[in-house]
This record gives structure tokens, C-alpha cells and sequence, in this order.
């Protein structure tokens, strides 16, 4: 089979796609030919050293296939299955060998490759929403980079829930699809925290380093701060006397894998998220689909935000 695998950590460059031996599956695990495989922050920060790996390490964590082999052990699947799967290392591969208990069932009237580009973001989305900060009738709310893939999948669930949405874009164009995604009001980068100075319950950030400081300001007093990625850079240290002095404010910074650390809370998680997509509640804009071969284009397309949407990587 071809994959993608990095030995060193670096720029895109380091991604290599190259032949490897066929995975085998051993005990509780089940191989996947591979449709389509998800492109996230996460490989990015993988591939450039900001999350250690141990090299050389396959890379890509997010995908959806069909089970083609089922090893030792394995119940509840079987070959011919569809499937998808996050935060499992070597998914950008034409194969992919997963732990059984670490794979989800895609239901009918979701396509594979509609399962990969929904699940790492659809299950982060979901636990923003319905665990860090659960999001009722009459919240206000404020999600950045709202064209983005976590952005346009946050606004559609913070509606969902009766939330008033407010969102930053950086183009007028992706002020259209923030809004085509249901944001209720769409702000520039330079003035939404004076705009929205002490008014917001919740900020959705996974922007980081540019927005954090203005997150706060927009922020009423005890209202929430969840941190969940950096695409500007991280965010620099800070004083804890700072959230005091803004209003006695909460910061977190979660992350998907504590909010799937059982088995029943990733099914519960994934269940929802592609119910949603089948009763038609949540669109996911599939907005790039690279050949498997050009990882590294996706990686520079996604790292200087000239992509809206999902991006998905096409064995």
C-alpha cells in the first residue's frame, strides 16, 4: 500500500508518500481500506513538532473506510462493515489498521467519505457544545473563524440549541458562509471585542494567539473561554489575576480525546453527530479533496487559512 509517514518533524516537506508493507491485524484490531482520510490542525502540529512524536511515526488521525480483514478477539465488526475513526495515528494511508474499541459504525445515509470529513470535528463541536459549555435557549455566543470547518459545524449546533451566534472572519467572502451556516451576527478580527465588549456567555476559540486577549474583553462577567486549538500560534503564558480582573471568568482548554475516554461516551458522541447529518440538522462542507499523494499542498493550504470548509485527503 502507499501512506504518508514523516521522519523527522518539520515543514510540509517532511511528509513522505512512499510504498509500505500491507497492515496486518492483530489482536483487537481490524484493517480498513481507506476513502478518505480527515486533514486537521492536530497532523499539523504533529508533523511540524509541536505535539513529540516518535519518529518515524505515520501521521494523519481521522478517517472512514471498509473493514477488509477483522483480527483476534474482534466482535461487533465485520469485513464489508463501514466505519470511521479519530485520533488513531496512520490515517493517511491507502490502509488502516485500528483498534477495534477505538472505531465507530457509520449508519445508512452516511457516505464514508462524508464520516471522515465529520467525525474528529463533528465530536469536538459536539462536546463544546454539549459537555464544556452546554449551550441553551438564550445564549450568546461567539465562535471564531466561523468559515472553517469546526467554525461552520459550531455555529450549526450552537443554533441548534437556541444560542444567539456571533462570528469572526477574515474576507467577505467567508462572511457569506458563516452566515449561510446560521451565525446571526458576523464580525471583522480588528473591532469584535469592543463590539461585543462584556456580552458574551461562551467564546468558541480555536484561533488562539490573534484572538485570545479580544476573546476575553467580549467575554461578561463569569462567562467562559474554551480554548480548543491554536491556528495563529499559541496562546503566550499568562496571570490567573488576569481572569479575576475581567470579571471572574473561566478558561479551559479541552481537548477531544478526555471527552471520548470510554467507549459508551465515543459511540454516544458519534452517534449524535452523524444523526444530525442524516436528518439533515448538520451540513458538512466538504470544501477541498486532495489526492493522498499532495498531503503536503493540503498541509499549506490549511496552515495559511486559504481553504474554507473541510479538506479531505483521496487515497
Amino acid at each position: 500500500m502507499r501512506a504518508v509517514v514523516i521522519a523527522a518533524q518539520g515543514g510540509p516537506e517532511v511528509l513522505e508518500y512512499a510504498e509500505h508493507p500491507d497492515p496486518v491485524a492483530g489482536p483487537g484490531e481490524v484493517v480498513v481500506d481507506v476513502a478518505a482520510s480527515g486533514v486537521n490542525f492536530i497532523d499539523i502540529y504533529q508533523r511540524s513538532g509541536v505535539y513529540p512524536l516518535q519518529l518515524p511515526s505515520p501521521i494523519g488521525c481521522e478517517g472512514a473506510g471498509t473493514v477488509s480483514a477483522v483480527g483476534p478477539g474482534v466482535t461487533g465488526f465485520a469485513v464489508g462493515d463501514t466505519v470511521a475513526w479519530a485520533n488513531v495515528l496512520g490515517s493517511y494511508a491507502e490502509k488502516a489498521v485500528v483498534p477495534a474499541d477505538r472505531l465507530v459504525p457509520v449508519p445508512d445515509g452516511v457516505s464514508a467519505d462524508l464520516a471522515a470529513a465529520a467525525l474528529l470535528q463533528g465530536m469536538t463541536a459536539h462536546f463544546l457544545v454539549r459537555s464544556t459549555h452546554e449551550v441553551k435557549e438564550g445564549d450568546r455566543v461567539l465562535i471564531h473563524a466561523g468559515a472553517g470547518g469546526m467554525g461552520q459545524l459550531l455555529i450549526q449546533l450552537a443554533k441548534l440549541y437556541g444560542a444567539t451566534v456571533h462570528t469572526t472572519v477574515s474576507t467577505d467572502e467567508k462572511a457569506k458562509l458563516a452566515r449561510a451556516a446560521g451565525a446571526d451576527e458576523v464580525h471583522s478580527y480588528d473591532d469584535f471585542a469592543q463590539t461585543l465588549k462584556d456580552s458574551i456567555d461562551v467564546v468558541y476559540d480555536g484561533v488562539g494567539a490573534t484572538t485570545f486577549e479580544g476573546g476575553l474583553t467580549a467575554l461578561r462577567r463569569r462567562g467562559l473561554m474554551a480554548l480548543y486549538g491554536a491556528a495563529s500560534g499559541p496562546v503566550p503564558p499568562m496571570d490567573p489575576q488576569l481572569l479575576n480582573r475581567s470579571g471572574s471568568l473561566f478558561l479551559t482548554r479541552p481537548t477531544l480525546v478526555h471527552y471520548v475516554d470510554n467507549r459508551e461516551e465515543l459511540l454516544w458522541r458519534a452517534r449524535e453527530v452523524f444523526g444530525w447529518i442524516a436528518a439533515g440538522q448538520l451540513r458538512i462542507d466538504v470544501s477541498h479533496r486532495y489526492p493522498l499523494a499532495e498531503a503536503a499542498r493540503a498541509h499549506e493550504d490549511l496552515a495559511a487559512r486559504r481553504t474554507t470548509g473541510k479538506l479531505l485527503l483521496i487515497p
